[in-house]
């Protein structure tokens, strides 16, 4: 059963991203057509508008549960506080997620592919009658799955599962298997139809020891970088809904409008940033740039989010650690000498750092960013910036964002919010029936 979910959630994980890195070209399709000017720009506001309203709109009749990342709703149904309903969260994700991402909203790819994966776990247990306990584990397989599909990194994809859901995940043999299995089976669909993930591989060297210290205080700011990055997401959701109540679809027309001028005069600032990410590392932009592009890609995602159409924080974070990465690097070279590569060494450790203050994920921060960017070479700064990052999130009271999220949904949803621990263990370990230990 998770090899049969992990290869559909791969599979069609790789069918959306092919259309929307096909359809997210459309400015310059724009450009070659209508050329450069006032009128262009007119018309490109109008079509990244028109799609997010569309998104918003199908999401908000169909599938409300479907708006932003699909993490919190599957941790609430693994917590049996949620329901995944699968008829409607399909086809409002792949749609609504399409339309959203390709009009150039600063969103990732891995909010609807998860979301997506945990909706086919759905549907196989439904299709079975499977228990409760079963439907559980193969969510969490299912979630594992969506994420190998957006990032092609199953190993990451694993970890998530484990350290990220661990207050919900009955930690079996067999649903420890299944997410193995689901993860892997994603990886082979998606190199079926043709390995669309981003390719994220940074040229990286080993960095000396004598620039740990530079790596712990690069985690010491990201861990209060995450702080704010938590918080202000979720002042701004409250507050959009708030603001908006009676007209909700004007933020989707505004920041569509917003969005689809810069396509045409600053892209970087734009997107999921999965495809930007190898191009800005190289690039040797100037401090002012880089500053600019760090204060753009924070305010996009922030104002992108709360819009209430699909899509995923994942890249987002990592593109905005890009940034944070960078500009630490430039700061650092001009007091010390820094060797070749260090450039990107600082963007690696960045991008596990901010993910570890945010999501506190530690371990999956380290993973991940090593994953995605092969940077194995740099396991010790990225340890050392990963989780300085997350104990200092921790000492000032930061939560993690999916718990956060969760939690605010379930008030708006009118359901008691369940008390939590920072430091709660994992669900017990069961047999493997599944019945507990």
């Amino acid at each position: 059963m998770a090899a049969l979910c992990g290869l559909a959630t791969g599979v069609l994980g790789a069918g959306f991203h092919l259309v929307v890195d096909t359809l997210v070209r459309w400015p310059s399709w724009l450009v070659a057509y209508m050329g450069h000017g006032p009128l262009t720009m007119a018309a490109a506001a109008a079509i990244a508008a028109v799609a997010l309203v569309a998104a918003f709109f199908l999401t908000r009749r169909v599938a409300p549960e479907a708006a932003g990342s699909g993490v919190q709703e599957i941790e609430g149904a693994m917590e049996g506080l949620r329901e995944v309903r699968w008829r409607r969260v399909l086809p409002v994700k792949f749609v609504g997620g399409v339309l959203a991402l390709s009009s150039g909203l600063v969103a990732g790819r891995e909010g609807p592919t998860i979301h997506m994966g945990a909706s086919i776990a759905q549907a196989i247990a439904e299709r079975l009658k499977l228990s409760e306990v079963e439907l559980r584990g193969l969510l969490a397989a299912g979630a594992a799955a969506g994420l190998a599909a957006a990032f092609n990194a199953p190993l990451a994809a694993i970890l998530f599962v484990i350290e990220e859901t661990r207050k919900q995940f009955r930690y079996t043999l067999r649903s420890y298997t299944a997410v193995i299995i689901a993860s892997t089976a994603s990886a082979i669909g998606m190199e079926l139809v043709g390995g669309t993930a981003p390719q994220l591989r940074l040229d990286n060297a080993e960095m000396p020891l004598s620039l740990l210290p530079a790596f712990l205080v690069l985690g010491v700011f990201l861990g209060g970088l995450g702080i704010v990055f938590n918080n202000t997401l979720l002042f701004l959701l409250d507050w959009v809904g708030t603001t908006f109540r009676k007209v909700p679809f004007v933020p989707a027309l505004v920041v569509g409008a917003a969005i689809g001028v810069l396509a045409l005069v600053l892209p970087q600032a734009v997107g999921g940033g999965e495809l930007l990410i190898p191009g800005l590392v190289t690039a040797n932009l100037p401090i002012t740039t880089l500053l600019l592009l760090c204060l753009l890609r924070f305010v996009g995602v922030m104002l992108s989010y709360p819009v209430g159409v699909p899509g995923g924080i994942f890249a987002p974070l990592l593109t905005l650690a890009t940034t944070v990465g960078l500009i630490a690097a430039w700061l650092l070279q001009t007091f010390v000498p820094v060797p070749p590569l260090a450039g990107a060494a600082f963007v690696i450790a960045a991008m596990g750092g901010l993910f570890s203050a945010s999501i506190r994920a530690p371990l999956v921060g380290v993973v991940l960013a090593a994953e995605l960017t092969n940077g194995y070479a740099l396991i010790l700064p990225l340890i050392v910036t990963c989780v300085t990052a997350n104990a200092v999130s921790q000492a000032l009271g930061g939560r993690p964002l999916y718990e956060l999220l969760l939690e605010r949904t379930l008030r708006l949803s009118g359901q008691a919010v369940p008390p939590r621990a920072e430091n709660s263990v994992p669900a017990p370990v069961g047999t493997d029936d599944g019945r507990g230990a």
